[in-house]
């Protein structure tokens, strides 16, 4: 049984800064792109980050410069350092997985619902 379970969300003021966590489980992040999404009330579905299997890297233009995405392939965790916190980055955060993509692919895929092989419940951001 496929789990993404997201943590690290919360509350905080703008400029601040919050790590999101994503533990899987049920599969091997092997051959598997990994990344984030996010979604806020009457806002478009958004790619935020996405890290392929070579460790290559890709980042929204609205949180590039700010976030870090990175893995621990040895415990199936996925990582989002998020930094310089503005409202709006307020959103629920998603993490996700897609079979085979590139990390600039894989991004792309984060924003269509039908391209995710896996994704979790979520975690909420709120930045004020």
């Amino acid at each position: 049984h496929v789990q993404l379970v997201e943590s690290g969300g919360g509350s905080v003021q703008a400029g601040g800064s919050l790590r999101l966590s994503c533990a899987a489980s049920g599969y091997s992040f092997s051959g598997y792109s990994m990344g984030w999404f996010r979604q806020a009330p009457g806002k478009e579905r958004e790619g935020v980050a996405a890290i392929d299997g070579d460790g290559n890297t890709t980042y929204a233009d609205s949180v590039k410069g700010r976030f870090t995405i990175s893995q621990d392939n040895t415990k199936n965790s996925l990582f989002l350092e998020m930094n310089t916190l503005n409202v709006e980055d307020t959103a629920m955060y998603y993490c996700a997985a897609v079979w085979g993509l590139t990390a600039i692919q894989a991004l792309g895929a984060m924003e269509t619902e039908g391209g995710l092989n896996y994704w979790g419940q979520g975690t909420q951001v709120t930045v004020s």
